[in-house]
């Protein structure tokens, strides 16, 4: 796979010979706004159908079934939780501190999948009430300053505060380097490529994650100085994610105070885009399940929604948010169970917020509302709050990464998907293959138009420029190779780094072209003219992917479209009688390409896959797949990998060149 820079300076290189631009460079909107646009289209247009079903919960009972519906969504999009297994939990260590004291604890979310923590504890033999701290994303995790004062300023007053590493933070980087540290500074970066292999297999960081945190639920009730019936849950940011995931899912969560994170998907989307992988669950905004259902879920519990007048997460989408909470609970009797606080500036829980989630906790679980008064907190050093002996789990022995179960999980699935490809007719397979990958058929797809941008004179033949759009107005730049006598068969040829990529003196175009070949390179969306300038050169169009993602559409479904749109463009391009179209397909483009072979086998005679990933599965493999999340179809290998696609063409219509 050709990786960004690389391919745009090909692209430059190539302009600087020949002008293959076939879009103005000045327009506006650009080609990639107008792509993400539609996507932003789409997704109002579910949030409106959501906020009419939520304009229609009156009564107890619709909104009880409401809720019952939404949790039920949500755990499927998860893919389900595992078994709870044995928590094995051990205290490592314990530290004394200024009116409370510290526990370092470490127990197994799943068997050898280890949860590295702080036990801040009050004074005293308790039992207490106990809140979990989940992180925001610092490297550092429970060990930030900002987790520490959560959890010692609960303990001060009264209440026990368990800040735990979520994956790829602190003690549990999932991603380490040959010295055994981790590997990226970005703990972001870290849950999407985590993200990459859990969306194959038809899950989510976000799963890892909130089993984490209901884990560490069940830690705090093991325990006999906590009260199994005073539990609360917040954190800042990441932690406000996981505070609003854990306490719509968990009844145990008594009372909940997610900080800076509640918004609405509208402002989300209006504002900075979607997030890391797992603040996406798949087909949810399609679907109509918004930020403010997180609290509706859990109504009438107390639940304090905890924000900044200056955070990136918009703070009018915070308020829409309270509001529709707000009515909810005045509809159930409990308005007083929910509440916001905005303090000023940026994102970050400043001293206000934890005043005010300390009060509020206080509130619900000591049932004492007086003031609170943020005592004089002095942060532990990090290393005196490690749990493990080389301060990383997955050096100690049989430790098992998300990547490991990923794998694991994807062991059952092969089972599944064998079975299934051997009962199932092959329409059957594949009519299950484009539900998953969500293309339509093709004569459910709108016709393409053109317009000629210009032409370009070689040696022997030449290049037409030509633009073709969509009916919902979506640009495919696309260049024509015509040689001087050309054959009645014509190459579609489709490459992730642009139409122009594989286009200069000799090169692979050059040479179908010399045979006589007909040549139609295209960009597919988010490639070529059609990339935007914040094409990341790991996760690719990462908002693009994750906005369709929320919609409940794949990027490979929506290119692989394109690209069928393009071979009936082609096959009726400047001739009588339809010509046979032969697909191309380099890179990550290969995977769109197979697909559109696949799911229409008549539209293709022949495909050619180069430098193609063999397999999803090949995917997995890897502790760090970078390159790969374009590609990555949620729950994909529930029902295929790319081999049964290759099965249904034969070996006699498909030619694989040098594929990794």
């Amino acid at each position: 796979m050709i990786a960004t820079a690389c391919w745009f300076s090909l692209l430059l290189s190539l302009a600087a010979a020949d002008d293959l631009r076939c879009l103005d460079e000045n327009a506006n909107p650009a080609a990639h706004e107008l792509y993400y646009s539609e996507l932003q289209r789409q997704a109002y247009e579910a949030l409106d159908r959501r906020d009419a079903a939520y304009a229609e919960l009156e009564t107890p009972e619709q909104i009880a079934a409401y809720q019952q519906r939404m949790r039920e969504f949500f755990i499927r999009q998860l893919g389900g939780f595992p078994d709870r297994t044995p928590l094995n939990a051990q205290v490592l260590g314990k530290l004394p501190g200024d009116g409370y004291r510290v526990e370092k604890v470490i127990y197994e979310s799943q068997p050898n999948h280890h949860v590295t923590a702080t036990l801040f504890l009050p004074e005293g033999d308790g039992p207490f009430p106990g809140v979990v701290v989940a992180s925001g994303h610092s490297r550092t995790a429970k060990t930030a300053e900002y987790n520490q004062r959560f959890g010692i300023a609960l303990a001060k007053n009264g209440i026990a505060g368990l800040c735990y590493d979520p994956i790829g933070q602190g003690e549990r980087s999932q991603i380490l380097s040959d010295d055994g540290q981790p590997k990226s500074s970005s703990t972001t970066r870290e849950h999407t490529l985590m993200g990459v292999g859990s969306i194959l297999v038809g899950t989510n960081t976000a799963r890892y994650r909130i089993w984490d945190g209901i884990r560490s639920i069940d830690y705090l009730c093991s325990r006999d100085d906590i009260d199994a019936e005073r539990i609360g849950f917040t954190g800042c940011s990441g932690g406000g994610t996981l505070t609003s995931y854990v306490m719509a899912l968990d009844d145990r969560v008594r009372c909940a105070a997610p900080a800076c994170y509640l918004t609405t998907f509208r402002r989300l989307i209006e504002t900075i885009g979607p997030q890391d992988a797992e603040q996406n669950i798949f087909g949810q905004v399609g679907y109509g399940m918004d930020q403010t259902d997180y609290a509706l879920m859990r109504a009438p519990r107390p639940t304090l929604i905890s924000a900044t007048t200056g955070d990136f997460f918009d703070i009018q989408g915070s308020w829409n948010n309270f509001r529709q909470a707000k009515r909810i609970y005045t509809r159930l009797g409990f308005a007083e169970r929910v509440d916001l606080v905005e303090a000023d500036g940026g994102h970050g829980v400043k001293p206000q917020n934890l005043i005010a989630i300390v009060r509020w906790m206080r509130r619900w679980l000591l049932e004492n509302n007086d003031a609170v008064e943020l005592p004089d907190i002095t942060a532990h050093a990090e290393k005196e709050l490690l749990c493990t002996p080389r301060g990383q789990v997955l050096r100690l022995p049989d430790e098992r990464s998300v990547f490991d179960l990923n794998r694991q999980r994807e062991t059952q699935l092969a089972k599944q998907r064998a079975a299934f490809w051997k009962k199932a007719s092959r329409d059957e397979a594949l009519a299950a293959v484009r539900e998953k990958v969500g293309v339509r058929p093709l004569d459910k797809i709108g016709k393409l138009t053109m317009e000629k941008a210009g032409r370009v004179e070689r040696d022997g033949y030449h290049i037409d420029k030509v633009v073709l759009t969509t009916p919902e107005g979506l640009p495919i730049p696309a260049l024509t190779y015509h040689p001087a006598d050309p054959r009645q068969d014509a190459y579609l040829y489709l490459h992730d780094g642009g139409k122009a990529a594989d286009g200069g003196k000799d090169g692979p175009i050059e040479k179908l072209v010399s045979q006589g070949y007909v040549v139609v390179a295209v960009d597919l969306r988010g490639f070529g003219e059609t990339a935007s300038p914040r094409r990341d050169a790991t996760f690719g169009e990462f908002k693009y992917y994750f906005l369709s993602y929320l919609n409940g559409q794949s990027m490979v479904g929506l290119r692989t479209e394109d690209a069928l749109a393009c071979g009936r463009w082609v096959a009726n391009y400047q001739t009588q009688t339809p010509r046979n179209v032969h697909l191309v397909g380099v890179g990550s483009a290969g995977v769109v390409a197979l697909h559109a072979a696949a799911l229409e086998p008549k539209r293709f005679d022949e495909v050619t896959l180069r430098d193609t990933i063999p397999s999803f599965t090949k995917i997995l493999e890897h502790d760090e797949p970078t390159g790969f999340l374009e590609t990555a179809v949620h729950g994909a290998l529930e029902v295929y990998d790319l081999p049964d696609l290759l099965k249904t063409l034969g070996d006699d219509r498909v030619k694989i060149d040098d594929a990794k």
